[in-house]
């Protein structure tokens, strides 16, 4: 089953499209929203295995919703649909990190075939597929379970919020994590104080559960965010 999470403001597009896959073509479980500011906190809660998006949204733009989502996530597959597509709007897509584009109109078949061409190459992961990440030299995250194994046997259970941190720094690893934008996908609340020092507290937390493998490192780049280095596997 395939996860989509389609961002598009023509309802009667949504209903086409929702139709074709769901029901003709099948597979797919699909989630929507009318504007970016909505598809950003689907996002969030549901993480989809892909996500197709409109370019010209009220509220928030599909632009401005994949910058912040590749804030934190590189790995979900990104479609951008649109009418009118020019070259300038193809750049700034890619650049952005969206990974192909579906010009207007099209059929929920045509849809299918990029999804699965996308499937290929980036793999979508299955809902029921657990994400294995490798720390280190002696470290298993398995984010699926919110489990982290050690070498020996020694197994620790993660809260929901410390597995959320890790996995996102593991989606990320050995790159740069900026700190605003862990605290706006975490953190669902205006009192940033308290979310900033809440934040610190789980890195510290962390930073422990890590301690005794010193190929991983979890540091803090003062003004900027958060890095959790670890050499590649059997590198």
């Amino acid at each position: 089953m395939i996860r989509l999470l389609l961002v598009e403001d023509d309802a009667n597009l949504c209903y086409i499209i929702r139709g074709g896959l769901e029901d003709m073509i099948g597979g797919y479980e699909i989630m929507t929203a009318d504007n970016g500011e909505t598809g950003l906190r689907i996002w969030k809660e549901t993480h989809p295995d892909v996500i197709v998006a409109d370019i010209e949204m009220p509220v928030m733009d599909g632009y401005e919703m994949v910058r912040r989502i590749r804030e934190t996530d590189d790995a979900t597959p990104i479609l951008f649909t649109s009418g009118r597509v020019s070259p300038k709007d193809v750049v700034k897509g890619y650049e952005l990190g969206v990974n192909n584009y579906i010009k207007k109109p099209f059929l929920a078949e045509e849809l299918n075939a990029h999804i699965l061409a996308l499937k290929l190459t980036k793999g979508i992961r299955s809902v029921n597929e657990e994400e294995i990440f490798h720390l280190g030299t002696s470290f298993i995250f398995e984010a699926g379970h919110a489990l982290l194994k050690q070498t020996g046997g020694k197994e620790q259970t993660l809260t929901e919020r410390e597995a959320a941190l890790l996995r996102i720094l593991c989606e990320n690893k050995n790159k740069v994590v900026k700190r605003e934008a862990i605290l706006e996908r975490l953190w669902n609340t205006d009192d940033d104080y308290f979310a900033s020092r809440s934040l610190d507290v789980f890195v510290s937390r962390l930073r422990k559960l890590l301690a005794s493998d010193n190929t991983v490192q979890l540091k803090t780049i003062k003004g900027v965010g958060l890095i959790l280095e670890s050499p590649a596997p059997g590198g």
